[in-house]
């Protein structure tokens, strides 16, 4: 198994090249993606990111102190905004409370604290975890059960536990690897494993009983 999970992301890296996630400029703006791209595309959570830098709102203290209301105009495009303003002002309190990217990485378990939070399930928690923090723990997300159980290394119904649980078990447990591979997996969501795959050239059909059968 082990041999066949770094097949495939050697071979997605062959297919699609280095992704360099996550695109941000500072830790803090990564763990602002995370919530927000919460039930959105990440070109509406651009837009959200984008008008919070132009109103110099994008800085824990700032959103801290923000109305409510006021956040939740400029994050309008990421959906549920008010849900999320919430969010982000709670989470923003948390990170500074708790010494801001340094006070959160020495903590004994950050993801427990962090799953603590309103709002902040595992695939969050996880992407702040690795993305903001360098900690290695993969994010797995609707594309990773998506690839996976159509190459028949995960069952449809596995759970996010059983399905983060596969790529610890089976890879080396490093932050760089696990971050790559992620972001991989998307790419490779996007261009071939859709939800109506697209086989002809897929770099993994070989190894997909999925693909073949279709084909």
């Amino acid at each position: 198994m082990r041999r066949s999970l770094q097949a495939i992301h050697d071979r997605l890296l062959r297919a699609y090249d280095h992704q360099r996630w996550w695109p941000a400029d500072t830790s803090f703006e990564v763990m602002v993606g995370a919530i927000l791209t919460q039930n959105t595309s990440w070109k509406n959570v651009e837009l959200a990111i984008a008008k919070l830098r132009v109103a110099g709102m994008l800085d824990a203290e700032s959103i801290a102190a923000c109305d409510e209301a006021r956040l939740g105009e400029l994050i309008r495009s990421s959906g549920f905004f008010n849900q999320k303003a919430v969010r982000l002002k709670s989470f923003s309190r948390f990170y500074l409370n708790h010494g801001r990217e340094t006070g959160l990485a020495a903590m004994d378990h950050p993801r427990r604290a962090l799953l603590s939070l309103p709002g902040i399930g595992p695939e969050t928690a996880d992407s702040m975890l690795l993305y903001a923090l360098n900690i290695p723990v993969f994010v797995v997300d609707a594309y990773t059960k998506r690839i996976f159980s159509r190459l028949g290394l995960l069952t449809a119904d596995a759970s996010y536990a059983e399905s983060q649980q596969l790529f610890h078990d089976h890879l080396t447990v490093e932050a760089s690897l696990f971050n790559e591979y992620h972001a991989l997996i998307v790419a490779h969501a996007k261009r071939h494993c859709r939800v109506k795959p697209q086989c002809v050239d897929c770099p993994l059909l070989d190894l997909c009983p999925t693909g073949q059968s279709a084909g």
